[in-house]
């Protein structure tokens, strides 16, 4: 498996009545981030693009850079509704972070 490809691809809704796209790579995600209006960049914006791109020059891992694209997404409303995030699984209705309690 490439190095840089997520474990996981994310599932994005893009614009309303769009199909969902999935993002399969650091490298998918740092295309979509280059092309987001720079209007509606911020804070989380920043932390996803500067993990997508340190991911590529060895800096961060594909899956920290994965949680902050993913947490872009949220953000942005764009993570699709059948997304499974991590720590979450089908027919489970604890997180994985009550499940350490």
């Amino acid at each position: 498996m490439d190095r840089l490809q997520f474990e996981v691809p994310v599932r994005i809704t893009p614009a309303p009545g769009l199909p969902v796209e999935e993002i399969y790579s650091v490298e998918q995600a740092l295309d979509f981030l280059q092309d987001w209006p720079k209007r509606r960049q911020g804070k989380v914006y920043e932390t996803a693009f500067n993990a997508c791109f340190g991911a590529t020059v060895d800096v961060a891992s594909a899956e920290e850079a994965c949680r902050a694209f993913m947490a872009f997404c949220r953000v942005s409303g764009l993570l699709a509704r059948d997304m499974m995030t991590p720590g979450k699984r089908a027919g489970s209705t604890n997180s994985a972070r009550e499940a350490r309690f």
